[in-house]
């Protein structure tokens, strides 16, 4: 979740949906919802998982542009240690599935460096939270939102980061933390940029590095086991980097945001998503008013729809716990059950479901004021007992804007940008062809 600053941003979006190609984009709306229901109407008589709906081309940056707006963010500057090239970048709407299965559409960016090796490695960047659906690459020219792509593509790589499903020009409801979505969104923007690659004059190497920070390292994870679990034979996973996750939502997370130990009104954002977003695919309650107090019982459910920005959910939510909670909801996210205990279960499978046989580390900040280092020490030990070696990396006590969860963003991408290039270069030369 960004600072209060960067929340303030309200996009103006702009697509063209056609069957593919570089377009010029033409149709502005704040929350890009009609012309990407448009395209979800669409899938109603032919749907191929990750086929193209449109593609925009967004920038052409050199790599001293790019260095110079990495180091513009007002809340740090970002490391400009691995920008070698400059690139491209393309918002790209794709044919995908929401959690029941059924067609519809999402976006994402995709971004390729101007020069090097036409054969690309690919890194698939999850990101963190986001309130509103014009705070995502795709859509967002804000720093802080596009860095990722930037920072990945500049170094050579291929770099798709997924809008996830209900965000940049998804229809409806974002199903936040919702694992097995972000895995199909992650999954089938791959296939999407695989397609794209050789109009752009690229091609796509089979190897793929998955990292996300926050909500998007447990993306990163889901998407990491579904490739390994041979989701795509085109797609081979080469390593995998969450940053900053909350792997352990029952036992780690929410303790922390009930305890208090968070920071007080990210942690009842966060609760209030738990709640809100769980409702709408797991029955956790009936009513607001059952685990929600009045005025926000009436106003929370439409707070967090996607449509409103982070300053407006700011506004509109409390201070506290005690003031968002009744205490049937407390008690509920004390001890799960029902629905919520389902949800929780699967969320929480990023780390406990799988084995992975790649190199995997997991990256987190000393201090981290929303995703607490238990999250990170409880994925660790899963995957240390089922006999991986999963190293727990610190990135010492980094901070952005104040904040040492988003400064941990900053550190984990100049981090990971290192480990991704230093294993990409020490793959076999038949591989790397």
């Amino acid at each position: 979740m960004k600072p209060l600053r960067e929340l303030l941003l309200v996009s103006s979006i702009s697509v063209a949906l056609l069957a593919g190609g570089v377009t010029t984009a033409a149709a502005h709306d704040r929350g890009a919802g009609k012309t990407a229901t448009t395209a979800a109407e669409d899938t109603r008589s032919t749907h191929r998982r990750g086929q193209l709906v449109s593609v925009d081309h967004l920038r052409t940056l050199s790599a001293a542009q790019i260095k110079a707006e990495l180091k513009s963010d007002d809340g740090g500057a970002w490391d400009t240690g691995a920008v070698r090239y400059g690139v491209d970048t393309y918002r790209v709407v794709y044919r995908t599935v929401d959690p029941s299965g059924r067609p519809t559409t999402a976006s994402g960016l995709v971004a390729v460096p101007r020069g090097g090796d036409r054969h690309l490695r690919t890194v698939s960047f999850a990101h963190g939270t986001e309130l509103f659906k014009g705070d995502v690459a795709s859509v967002s020219d804000e720093v802080w939102s596009q860095a990722p792509a930037l920072t990945y593509a500049s170094a050579g790589f291929a770099a798709v980061l997924p809008d996830y499903l209900g965000l940049g020009l998804g229809p409806g409801p974002h199903p936040w933390m919702d694992v097995p979505s972000e895995t199909t969104a992650s999954l089938d923007l791959l296939r999407a940029a695989h397609t794209l690659a050789p109009t752009l004059g690229r091609h796509l190497r089979p190897d793929v590095f998955a990292t996300g920070f926050s909500q998007g390292a447990s993306a990163a994870l889901g998407l990491a086991r579904a490739l390994q679990d041979g989701a795509d034979p085109r797609f081979e996973l080469r390593a995998v980097a969450p940053v900053s996750g909350a792997y352990a939502f029952r036992d780690a997370a929410l303790p922390s945001l009930l305890a208090g130990e968070t920071d007080p009104k990210a942690g009842v954002i966060y609760t209030a998503l738990t709640l809100v977003a769980f409702n709408r695919l797991h029955h956790v309650y009936d009513t607001p008013g059952e685990v929600f107090r009045k005025p926000y019982a009436r106003t929370i459910e439409g707070l967090l729809d996607g449509t409103h920005t982070g300053a407006e959910v700011v506004a509109g939510t409390p201070a506290t716990l005690d003031g968002l909670l009744t205490r049937h909801g407390r008690a509920l996210l004390t001890r799960p059950t029902g629905g919520l205990a389902e949800a929780l279960r699967l969320t929480d499978g990023v780390c406990a479901d799988w084995t992975p046989r790649v190199p995997v580390r997991l990256y987190y900040a000393a201090g981290d004021e929303q995703a607490v280092t238990a999250n990170s020490e409880h994925c660790h030990a899963t995957f240390r007992a089922h006999g991986t070696h999963a190293p727990l990396t610190p990135l010492g006590t980094p901070t952005y804007a104040g904040s040492r969860h988003l400064g941990s963003h900053q550190a984990g991408t100049a981090a990971v940008v290192r480990w991704f290039g230093s294993l990409a270069e020490s793959l076999p030369a038949s591989v790397r062809e």
